[in-house]
């Protein structure tokens, strides 16, 4: 059972280094982005711990076969708990509300003729690439010639002045790109818009070309920005028919015949022959009256509204000439294709290369790379955009892919996804050594081209598990990562690929009828739909109690879930005790990447608890808890397994454990005594005072600081060794 098999440190070890580099260790979730996926170790781990006999790290790298097993998830979005489901065997059963993700999940697991898709891909790059490969080009510096590649336009947002309408460039700053992945430091000179390499950032010196100062900030803060010429302060906006218009000014580019030769990266002032290439694009685009092209206005939305304040009113707008240009031609290349499983499976790629193909996208001065729109979870407006090469670019030596956001890159991650399918793999870090490990007679599929896959079942449903009819006793195993109430609005997010993809799905696929992803029905908190918790809470109930009605007695409901607020919880706790489950373990295990940006220095967890929930069960008296010292000493606990596994708590992790093991106890308490006929508000009333009862979060959290200060003794140090080092024989 989880509740014993599951090893804290030897999974932590495991989630922490997948999370830092994801797709190398589950190269399925490559098929298309989708928001906060969990680690597929993680599923993996949960799944043997409960179904496998013997201890988790005996089985974790060999093969399973879990045929027989029918598992559900009622909120797949990524897929991530049917995906490590159906790997080992088991039946799937899946739910989303949102139709991308319903997509998303079908084409991870739909079954696909690589070879048949390479050719396939391979005739439309290079289709493509007679039609606008030219519009990529540029001239070398240094050995003049004329078929250098770009990789990256850089455009800089520019508003007409007031007073005397000049137009000026919003520059914040003048630094293009840091020293840390280019031998210098690269400034724009703010006067003749030159580009100098500089080694000192601080005191730059004078522009190489006119000799003007450097400057390292620019003018545009606050909104606000001076005019150069008559000297007013401009307060920028939008303009009266449509979003600020942007300038190109600098490329990254790539010289194949310098770069042996070369140091560091190469960089350019845009030049007349780069600007005339982009008229030509937009005179191409102009002509073209393509149907594939959205014209749909963008809702108003608690992220969407951020749009609306800088002027985009569809989403067509929010991509330049030349990127609308590739595009529509790639969409039509693709609604030709007669063979309908390579045509989804391209849909897909472009509806994925859409992250990196549009003009809110910012370019990494210190990775030197495009930032995709979505590397916040929301749609951040920057005043300098970046424009990646459609096309893509290769190293012709390695063969490998050079940049990102192109055509390229999105169909080599989409092969290395599938073929993970047919050959899945895990990477084991042993005595400092990492290796691959191929494991046999795994794969993820629905039976389709595989020998003797036909007695699986994958039943994947686009609607919202609050009306599933699922037959009592059907299920061995709920698996599952819900919404975390308010933490990212994934319809609204999703709907910038979903104008796309729906016009090259058309009908053909249920979902994909309606205008947009968003859904009233849709559980996450959302003031513009408004939303709250009631209505969070209403949902959550209501599946879990489906779900639980449906699962076998005894059998495990667990899933995942972290919040920065301790009311996010209630609905949780409501949601269990409505279903009529009982809490009978909460784990730690690492969920996040702390280096992602939507959460470096924000103080949010990273670490998720998992809640393991089921019809019947006992919880042995020493992971009961009664006052805010014994919940403390649990959390310690937790705080040290996760440490053994290498990962480090942080104030924001401990707050979210604490909050996890009050929650549980708080189920523990009320289950008796629970009436499920409440008013909404009177049960998440109860559970906030019983968590009252229980002493609250910073009770607990004053127990764990007073430790905190003494965790240099020697007893403290022989708990973490003893950890960690059973966590590294365990590996």
């Amino acid at each position: 059972m989880i509740e014993k098999e599951f090893d804290v440190p030897f999974v932590a070890a495991l989630a922490l280094r997948e999370k830092q580099i994801q797709q190398n260790y589950r190269p399925i979730i490559a098929v298309h982005k989708w928001f906060a996926r969990r680690p597929g170790t993680l599923f993996r781990s949960l799944l043997l711990s409960e179904f496998a006999p013997g201890r988790l790290e005996d089985n974790f790298f060999l093969k399973n076969d879990l045929r027989g097993i029918r598992v559900a998830d009622p909120f797949m979005g990524g897929g991530t708990p049917l995906l490590e489901a159906n790997r080992v065997g088991c039946d799937v059963v899946g739910y989303d509300i949102n139709p991308m993700a319903y997509w998303i999940v079908r084409q991870e697991i739909e079954h696909l003729d690589l070879k048949a898709y390479r050719e396939a891909a391979d005739e439309l790059t290079c289709w493509l690439n007679e039609k606008v490969g030219h519009l990529y080009k540029t001239t070398c510096l240094f050995c003049r010639s004329h078929q250098a590649d770009v990789k990256y336009f850089i455009w800089v947002k520019t508003h007409p002045c007031h007073q005397c309408h000049e137009n000026i460039d919003l520059f914040s700053g003048y630094l293009l790109a840091e020293d840390r992945r280019h031998p210098k430091n690269v400034f724009v000179c703010a006067a003749c818009g030159e580009l100098t390499e500089v080694v000192d950032r601080k005191n730059p010196g004078g522009c190489h070309s006119c000799g003007s100062l450097l400057e390292l900030s620019g003018p545009a803060k606050q909104n606000h920005c001076k005019c150069k010429r008559c000297g007013t302060l401009n307060k920028y906006s939008p303009r009266p028919n449509g979003p600020l218009k942007h300038r190109m000014f600098a490329i990254e580019y790539h010289c194949f015949r310098c770069r042996p030769k070369h140091q560091g990266r190469f960089f350019k002032k845009a030049d007349a022959d780069d600007l005339t290439k982009y008229i030509e694009a937009e005179s191409t685009c102009a002509t073209l009256n393509s149907p594939f092209i959205p014209d749909d206005e963008i809702p108003s939305g608690d992220e969407t509204d951020r749009l609306h304040k800088w002027g985009y009113r569809k989403y067509s707008e929010m991509f330049n000439a030349r990127q609308l240009l590739g595009l529509a031609l790639s969409c039509k290349a693709i609604s030709r294709l007669s063979d309908l499983s390579l045509r989804n499976a391209l849909a897909t790629n472009l509806s994925d290369l859409l992250r990196y193909q549009n003009m809110l996208c910012r370019y990494d001065k210190m990775a030197l790379k495009s930032l995709d729109i979505f590397s916040v979870h929301g749609f951040p407006v920057g005043l300098i955009q970046c424009e990646s090469n459609f096309l893509g670019l290769r190293n012709s030596v390695k063969g490998t892919a050079i940049g990102s956001g192109g055509w390229l890159n999105i169909v080599d991650k989409y092969i290395k996804a599938k073929t993970y399918c047919a050959k899945p793999f895990e990477i084991q870090h042993k005595n400092g050594n990492k290796r691959q490990i191929m494991v046999p007679g795994e794969w993820i599929g629905n039976g389709n081209g595989v020998a003797g896959g036909e007695g699986r079942s994958v039943s994947l449903n686009c609607s919202s598990a609050t009306v599933a009819d699922l037959p009592s006793n059907s299920l061995d195993a709920v698996l599952t990562d819900p919404p975390y109430f308010s933490n990212v609005q994934y319809a609204e997010l999703m709907d910038f690929c979903y104008v796309w993809l729906r016009r090259l799905v058309k009908d053909e696929t249920e979902g994909f009828t309606n205008a947009s992803t968003r859904n009233v029905n849709e559980l996450t908190g959302n003031i513009t739909m408004e939303r709250g918790l009631k209505h969070f809470t209403e949902g959550l109930s209501e599946v879990f109690s489906r779900m639980a009605k449906a699962l076998k007695p005894g059998a495990p409901f667990a899933f995942t879930y972290h919040h920065n607020f301790i009311d996010a919880y209630f609905p949780v706790a409501v949601a269990v005790l409505d279903a009529g489950l009982t809490c009978t373990g909460s784990l730690p295990c690492p969920a996040e990447m702390g280096a992602s940006i939507h959460i470096s220095g924000t103080g949010s967890s990273v670490v998720d608890t998992i809640f393991v929930c089921r019809s019947t069960g006992t919880v042995p008296r020493r992971l009961l808890g009664n006052s805010p010292k014994e919940i403390a000493d649990l959390v310690k606990d937790d705080i040290i397994q996760l440490k053994a596994g290498g990962v480090t708590a942080s104030r924001g992790d401990i707050r979210c454990l604490i909050f996890g093991h009050l929650i549980r106890f708080t189920i523990w308490q009320l289950k008796q005594s629970w009436d499920k006929q409440m008013a909404v508000g009177d049960k998440l009333a109860t559970v906030a005072n019983q968590i009252s009862k229980l002493g609250g979060a910073e009770a607990v959290n004053s127990f764990i600081l007073d430790t905190q200060r003494k965790d240099k003794t020697p007893q403290y140090k022989t708990m973490v060794k003893s950890a960690r080092d059973a966590a590294q024989f365990s590996s």
